[in-house]
């Protein structure tokens, strides 16, 4: 099949090098506008621009999937529209405009967790199981019918970096899997089914660590906003990011403080105490929790609830 491929970042390149290495013709790839990245702000492509550049493939680029791009998806004469990450909505007439429609890939079991951030909300909320859902693009957030879905239990102590990095690899398979069926005509949906959760990007305050709440929700949000928006908490003041931690048996310097006990750095959570592995303090480099601390001078710190 012709198909348009419309994606971002770089959980979206797995599925656009598969398809790209597959029997059917990428004929363009949509992706959003260079941006400004790093300290020098320098306009830099999208991951998924970049692959689409080395691979010889013409690329739109555009933040608004507006008439312009309708029109030029349509001189294409697409087959099928593929969307993994892209970052803006699909919208009547594009919607219609490939002749069977479009499929997107989403990293979560829908009907749960509808929305930019699967993956995060999934980890913060503390779910064991999660996976990648194959579906047809209608009006509605994440509500068509699905291809196919594939589980995959929460590797303890994931990151939401990791945890996406595996379901991109994953996706891709399935979702090579779906266009195969698709141009065989063997294709098949289900409507979903079940209770629908959402999940919105995640703001900077997302990354706030409550140390009111239990250890296993500290850990939860630790890891569900690592490595984007960043968990972090404060210090008379001052940002301090916590990269990562871990559950610890050790005694607690109490809830909202931070204490070494020359073997750990700990912090303590409602119930008991946190381990700080790697942390990063404001205008600083990541480094050891514990270098950190051995620059604080005082038996404990209290922190920002």
């Amino acid at each position: 099949m012709r198909l348009v491929f419309a994606g971002t970042p770089e959980p979206a390149v797995p599925s656009l090098r598969r398809l790209l290495a597959s029997d059917h013709d990428v004929v363009a790839v949509i992706t959003r506008r260079d941006a400004p990245l790093g300290r020098k702000r320098v306009l830099t492509p999208s991951p998924v621009a970049a692959t689409a550049a080395d691979a010889g493939t013409e690329t739109i680029r555009v933040n608004r999937l507006d008439g312009d791009t309708t029109a030029r998806v349509a001189a294409l004469d697409a087959d099928l529209g593929v969307i993994v990450a892209y970052g803006g909505l699909v919208r009547e007439p594009l919607l219609a405009t490939p002749r069977h429609g479009w499929i997107n890939l989403h990293f979560s079991l829908l009907p749960r967790w509808r929305g930019a951030a699967p993956v995060q909300h999934a980890l913060i909320n503390g779910d064991t199981e999660t996976g990648v859902s194959v579906f047809r693009l209608v009006a509605e957030l994440d509500a068509g019918d699905v291809f196919a879905r594939r589980a995959v239990s929460v590797p303890r102590g994931a990151t939401a970096g990791a945890l996406l990095d595996e379901l991109a690899v994953l996706g891709a398979d399935v979702l090579l899997e779906v266009v195969d069926a698709i141009a065989a005509g063997t294709a098949t949906t289900t409507p979903q089914t079940g209770e629908a959760t959402f999940a919105p990007k995640l703001t900077a305050e997302d990354g706030r660590i409550r140390w009111n709440e239990p250890g296993t929700a500290v850990l939860n949000r630790i890891n569900g906003a690592t490595p984007e928006p960043g968990a972090f908490t404060t210090i008379d003041g001052a940002r301090l990011k916590v990269l990562s931690a871990a559950a610890s048996d050790r005694p607690s310097p109490g809830s909202g403080r931070i204490a070494g006990d020359g073997r750990a750095v700990l912090a303590g959570a409602s119930d008991g105490a946190v381990e700080l592995l790697r942390v990063q303090p404001a205008g600083k480099p990541p480094m050891d929790a514990a270098d950190w601390w051995r620059g604080q001078r005082a038996p404990s710190v209290a922190v920002g609830t």
